[in-house]
């Protein structure tokens, strides 16, 4: 799949609303993004994106026919067919169960924003970006919702661990969680580490490992 000169990356949407998808569409142009594809729903997305080349897709999580899953079905399918394909899921709601399979791979590329949290151009530009370059972007709302399904294998971690673990998995640095926890970077690293102990995980020497951290409870 071609990378494009940065600043240019290629978006695929997937949203019913025809004036949010429109909206969309401008959004993505103002940040200097080349919208090559956008659609009503997650089939045609599915059956464009081997033409349409794109570096990130977009999707809403209910589409028709149904308007229950459609989108992070499709969005699992894209993943398993196009592994460096970026993925951002745009929505209103929190759809676990297929959400606990999209993530739980711990690859990056992937992120799940709603839609009535995304407070600025700027953010949703950056979270179009962190996706395209392999990274992870998580709502917090989002973070806590799964986190609540099933939280028993987290029983072992300290309350500080347990704040740490949830800003790691809204794609925080540890320099970034030592500023909103008002603690210090190697304050935030002990803990990390203690972490990924309780957790067993093992150093892959990738920074994947902090999603799994989130995500390990989910696999068991």
């Amino acid at each position: 799949m071609p990378v494009p000169a940065r600043g240019q990356l290629r978006v695929v949407l997937a949203e019913d609303s025809v004036l949010l998808r429109e909206g969309l569409v401008r959004l993505f142009d103002e940040a200097g993004f080349e919208t090559v594809g956008s659609y009503p729903d997650a089939e045609q997305l599915l059956a464009a994106v081997e033409i349409d080349l794109p570096d990130v897709a977009v999707l809403d999580v209910r589409m028709p026919p149904s308007f229950r899953d459609e989108g992070v079905r499709a969005a699992i399918e894209l993943r398993r067919r196009y592994p460096r394909l970026g993925v951002l899921l745009l929505s209103q709601y929190v759809e676990g169960t297929y959400a606990h399979e999209l993530l739980s791979s711990g690859d990056g590329g992937m992120g799940y924003l709603l839609k009535d949290r995304v407070a600025s151009l700027d953010e949703l530009d950056d979270a179009v970006r962190r996706v395209s370059d392999g990274g992870t972007v998580l709502d917090p709302q989002v973070v806590r919702e799964l986190l609540s399904r099933r939280a028993d294998p987290l029983e072992s971690l300290t309350p500080r661990e347990r704040e740490v673990l949830e800003l790691m998995a809204e794609g925080r640095t540890n320099g970034g969680i030592a500023a909103q926890l008002f603690i210090g970077v190697g304050a935030v690293e002990k803990n990390v580490t203690s972490i990924f102990q309780k957790l067993g995980l093992e150093d892959s020497g990738t920074d994947h490992r902090r999603v799994l951290a989130v995500l390990a409870w989910l696999q068991r």
